[in-house]
């Protein structure tokens, strides 16, 4: 029952509060993307359940300065300061609570990766996608950028098998705290994760 449906109220009468009682924050981080960097809003296409695309918003950490060849230049470097503590305070997902009113996302499961690595997932893997993705999730307080993508992968599979209710309100308290912390913000070699190859 929580699954079928009772799952989309949570998350549209969740996401309505947060955005009303996050609304200065909401405001004051777009008004310090705007002053610093002139946009800041960033939108991507990704895939969402049962691998329907939609179009992702996040506020934007990074610059778009590309190399001779047009080519973006490495996370590392395109990441401004704004959006260092931007992403490191996690509040570059805040807009996706506009995904979650839309239908796109949910507030908890799987995250949306890229569109590219649609066809590079094991049949396991791919049973990520038959619920909607989410702005934190089980994999996201089990490591979130510092586990490898096997393990991520592990731990999404077994969200889909195992939502409740319950579940999910120990998945928030533990994204809370973890935002908090700040931990698991960048992988150990990486501001973000590395690109998935497929598996090998």
């Amino acid at each position: 029952m929580y699954k079928k449906g009772l799952k989309r109220i949570v998350d549209f009468s969740i996401a309505i509060v947060l955005l009303i009682i996050l609304f200065p924050v909401f405001f004051g981080v777009y008004l310090m993307l705007i002053i610093s960097q002139n946009s800041a809003f960033f939108t991507q296409h990704r895939p969402g359940k049962n691998s329907e695309i939609f179009k992702l918003i996040k506020f934007k950490t990074m610059n778009d300065k590309r190399d001779e060849n047009g080519k973006l230049l490495p996370d590392a470097v395109r990441l401004t300061p704004v959006g260092k503590f931007i992403r490191s305070t996690s509040l570059d997902e805040l807009p996706q609570l506009i995904n979650v009113l839309k239908g796109d996302m949910s507030l908890i499961g799987p995250r949306p990766l890229l569109v590219k690595y649609l066809p590079l997932y094991s049949e396991r893997q791919v049973r990520r996608h038959e619920v909607k993705p989410g702005i934190t999730g089980w994999a996201q307080v089990n490591g979130r950028n510092t586990i490898n993508w096997e393990q991520k992968f592990e731990y999404d599979i077994w969200y889909v098998d195992n939502i409740s209710f319950l579940l999910d309100i120990k998945i928030l308290w533990l994204t809370l705290r973890k935002v908090l912390v700040r931990e698991g913000i960048s992988s150990n070699s990486s501001v973000t994760m590395e690109p998935f190859e497929g598996n090998k």
